[in-house]
């Protein structure tokens, strides 16, 4: 039954990831921005509206198989570090201060948003808010008596769209898809021998596990940027990834993320996506305000700033920021700064509220 049990979920998995690449190659196809994320995204989520039900009823995609694909993100990101980067962090106490008002406005507004728009109740309108941190603001949410499946889909539903709308936006304002991959790597379409490919999988799995067991946050990410980072900079080895596992990781990613719909309704959709498009809209509205101001003090790019202080995941901002070629290690910093700084906000403000688990 064990064995039967196995080989039915690895081959459900196998069934995913070819739904997710096809996926991803019709968007690369079509021209769309960030294709192999979001191709890989919403034909899962399409597979996922048909199939719930039946052969999907009871099937998780494997926690593991996407940490391992993350991981190997964190070493193209660690890859493209440079001395610079270290000029830069000069920077980061101003950016972190206005990372925590950043923070509290987009809480206090987001609260506001789903209190009277939506109508939600004060736990759920308050941990929906967040404007990060979604596993912890779920599990707190849960203790404090919030409605957990608006939560989750609100919280689910601000990753989806700001990695879906800046994008689009920026793909506008170019006139031309971003995400291409002449902007994911250098070097990324050169043929990588099978001694470099070990050592690239080594990284991230070395990375993720050392991260792992010093409790580093977003280990997934953060352990194998560090190391392949340490390693580019020593000059000792070149570990650039080649294309097809730049787009594999990025299919896998967004299958991941496709996979979050299981469960969701049309009907509940309909409801929240107006909410939840307001919500995103407002907070990129102050971020983009605070990159205005920080880039005339700071003098960094001002696109990498709006990609810092986009309400993303870690992973999926840091995979945009490697698109365009922006400073990916810098943003990833600013997004786990942004992650902790919003779960200690969060902790702090529930128990002033008195919205701590009952």
């Amino acid at each position: 039954m064990f064995s039967r049990t196995l080989l039915t979920r690895t081959a459900l998995t196998l069934v995913m990831l070819v739904i997710g690449g096809l996926g991803g190659a019709l968007a690369a196809a079509l021209g769309l921005p960030m294709p192999w994320m979001l191709g890989s995204l919403g034909m899962t989520a399409l597979s996922v509206a048909f199939l719930q039900d039946t052969i999907l009823a009871d099937y998780t995609f494997p926690s593991d198989l996407r940490a391992l694909f993350v991981a190997l993100i964190g070493v193209m990101i660690g890859t493209q570090v440079q001395p610079q980067l270290f000029r830069d962090l000069s920077a980061l106490p101003i950016t972190g201060t206005a990372l925590l008002i950043f923070v509290f406005l987009a809480h206090g507004g987001n609260t506001l948003i789903f209190r009277k728009l939506g109508g939600f109740d004060r736990a759920t309108a308050f941990y929906s808010g967040t404007p990060g941190g979604l596993m912890e603001s779920i599990a707190l949410g849960e203790g404090a008596g919030a409605d957990v499946r608006l939560l989750t889909l609100q919280q689910f539903l601000r990753i989806i769209l700001v990695v879906t709308l800046i994008p689009t936006a920026l793909s506008i304002y170019a006139g031309e898809p971003v995400g291409s991959s002449a902007g994911m790597a250098p070097g990324g379409t050169d043929p990588v021998g099978l001694v470099n490919l070990v050592l690239i999988v080594a990284a991230a799995i070395t990375g993720l596990y050392v991260a792992r067991f010093i409790h580093l946050p977003a280990s997934q990410i953060i352990g194998p940027l560090l190391l392949s980072a340490a390693i580019t900079l020593s000059g000792s080895v070149d570990l650039h990834l080649p294309f097809w596992l730049i787009a594999m990781a990025q299919s896998v990613v967004g299958v991941g993320l496709g996979m979050r719909f299981r469960g969701i309704t049309l009907r509940l959709i309909s409801r929240s996506i107006g909410l939840s498009l307001v919500s995103v809209l407002y907070m990129l509205g102050v971020g983009a305000g605070l990159s205005l101001v920080l880039w005339q003090i700071t003098g960094l790019d001002f696109l990498q700033l709006l990609l810092s202080f986009a309400p993303g995941g870690v992973t999926e901002m840091s995979l945009i920021a490697l698109s365009l070629s922006v400073n990916p290690a810098l943003v990833s910093l600013h997004h786990v700064v942004r992650i902790l700084m919003t779960v200690g906000a969060l902790i702090v403000s529930a128990r002033a509220f008195g919205l701590t688990k009952r």
